[in-house]
């Protein structure tokens, strides 16, 4: 982890990969050894700009590159969310307790493109699926879904000007409620 930024916190700064094709659907990786779902996302290196690291998790995991993606927004602030006490490294200097991350909304500018997941020593992705605006909230892991919340109302206005689909009414109301509070507080950004 000593290549990695790790704040005064115990945040790691990292990257979030938002990706949507020409339906407006949203690319999610399914993770080597899991049945679990994600974004592709990735740690910034020491002296690596945010749009930097962007691009080298874009082909680190998933194979792209700058020529086929356009950049439609970027997330104002940093969103955070704490790791569970079981997955902090405890052993591992300095300690990180969770991440910061800036989120990238992407466009793919072409639908026939071939996603690869060999460029790098440790995939991460090994299939995906592409899946409606809110979805993703549902397929991550717990404790990143406040994130994918935030990161989804804060970008989908530059898919959905004029309004952005509706929350699912199959979540439960304990989500929702945070959920809106979380975007009132992004809504005065």
């Amino acid at each position: 982890m000593s290549d990695e930024c790790i704040d005064f916190d115990g945040y790691r700064a990292n990257v979030g990969i938002i990706l949507m094709n020409s339906k407006k659907k949203l690319m999610l990786g399914g993770r080597v050894n899991s049945r679990g779902w994600q974004f592709p996302q990735g740690g910034i290196l020491v002296n690596e700009k945010p749009i930097e690291a962007m691009f080298r998790e874009l082909h680190e995991e998933i194979g792209l590159s700058h020529s086929d993606v356009d950049v439609l927004s970027v997330t104002n602030n940093w969103l955070r969310y704490k790791l569970p006490k079981k997955y902090v490294r405890q052993n591992s200097k300095p300690i990180c307790i969770g991440q910061k991350q800036q989120w990238f909304l992407l466009r793919l500018l072409s639908d026939k493109h071939v996603m690869r997941f060999d460029n790098c020593v440790d995939p991460e992705f090994n299939r995906i699926k592409w899946v409606d605006f809110w979805s993703p909230v549902n397929e991550v892991i717990y404790f990143k879904r406040r994130v994918y919340a935030r990161a989804l109302f804060e970008l989908g206005h530059s898919i959905y000007p004029k309004g952005l689909p509706e929350l699912p009414k199959t979540w439960p109301k304990s989500w929702i409620s945070a959920f809106e509070k979380d975007f009132i507080s992004l809504k005065r950004i």
